[in-house]
Parts: structure tokens; sequence; C-alpha cells
């Protein structure tokens, strides 16, 4: 067993493990328009969402229209050697208390750092950074989409139930906002399609 425990796992304060299922990846690109004609037209995934994050263009592909994205690829990946072309590793946990369990569990262990709450309005996420310095989000889908990206702060210590109701308000006032089963068959439509010309 690793020697190196945080302060709140040897007070024995630190929820059990959630599990995690692994959900989609995101990748820094030097030449974006590339690497989105890759994906789409090569490999057959559709385009299921774009906008601007930070500064930099982000466009989101799918091959299942249960999952909003599967591979996000992101504009401004610099050409430096030894330079970590993954964006960041995203798990999805079933609800918003699962991604608060996690916050908690990590939050006080050694070398995790760079903690961030975020509402997506699709999605609850918390990301974080492990000991080396790699990017992991663990997320949970929420009943609502709305256009993307959305980047809004979310404070994991606040009751569950108060943020899920802040949220739709949000959500329900946000560009784009529809049920997710709507979004899902639009998308589902817009898959079916793009299927039918690249064969």
């Amino acid at each position: 067993m690793d020697k190196v425990k945080s302060a709140a796992a040897a007070n024995g304060e630190v929820p059990p493990p959630v599990k995690l299922a692994f959900s989609h990846v995101g990748l820094h690109c030097v030449d974006l328009p590339r690497m989105v004609d890759f994906y789409t037209r090569a490999l057959g995934f559709t385009e299921t969402d774009r906008g601007v994050a930070r500064g930099h263009e982000i466009v989101f592909t799918s091959w299942d229209s249960s999952d909003h994205h599967q591979i996000i690829l992101l504009a401004g990946r610099p050409g430096l050697s030894g330079y970590n072309h993954i964006n960041q590793l995203s798990f999805r946990v079933p609800g918003l208390e699962e991604v608060q369990s996690v916050w908690r569990r990590v939050r006080d262990e050694p070398g995790v750092h760079d903690m961030r709450g975020t509402n997506h309005g699709n999605a609850f996420s918390f990301y974080f950074r492990d000991p080396e310095g790699n990017r992991l989000e663990i997320f949970c889908d929420t009943p609502w989409y709305i256009t993307q990206p959305c980047i809004e702060e979310l404070d994991l210590s606040r009751p569950a139930a108060e943020v899920m109701a802040e949220a739709e308000a949000f959500c329900r006032a946000a560009p784009g906002f529809a049920p997710i089963a709507e979004f899902k068959s639009a998308v589902a439509s817009k898959i079916a399609a793009h299927a039918a010309e690249t064969r």
C-alpha cells in the first residue's frame, strides 16, 4: 500500500472510491481543420458542437448520440518537443453526488492541484491534475442541453439539490436549451445522415 496518504485519509474522513467509467478524451491540435476533417471524414465521427473555450477554438465529435462528445479537438497545440497533446482524460460517474464524492476524496491528496468545479450546462465537472500534472475530469451528465462550450464556476461544497436547482434555471435561460432527450434525438439523426454521406 502506498505510504503517502493525505491528512484526510489518515483521519478516516475520505469517502470510499466511486466507480469511474471512461468517457472521452481531448486532444490539442496543431492544425484543427485538418484534424476535424480526419476524424469526421476518415474515421466517421460526427461534429456535435463547436465554439470557443478560453480563447481556443474547440470542436466536439461523437459516434454515439448518447455521448455529446467522445473526441474533443482543441486548437492550440504548441510544436514543442515533449509537449503532452492529451488535453484531458474524462471519466463519467452516475450523478452530482458522486462528482462531489471524488472531489472530497482527492482534494487533500499530495500533489493534486489545479482543481476546478465547472457547470457546463449539459454536465457537472470536476477538473484536477494528478501528481505528475496529467489533467483529469470527473463528470456527470445533466438532464439538459445548452450550446457548447459553456464554462461556469461550480462550488462542489454546496448541497447537490441547491446546485441542481440553480443549474436548471441557468440552463433554461441559456442559448440552445433543450431537454437532453431532444438533443440526443437530433444528434442521432445527424450521425445517421453523416454515416450515409461517408459510405
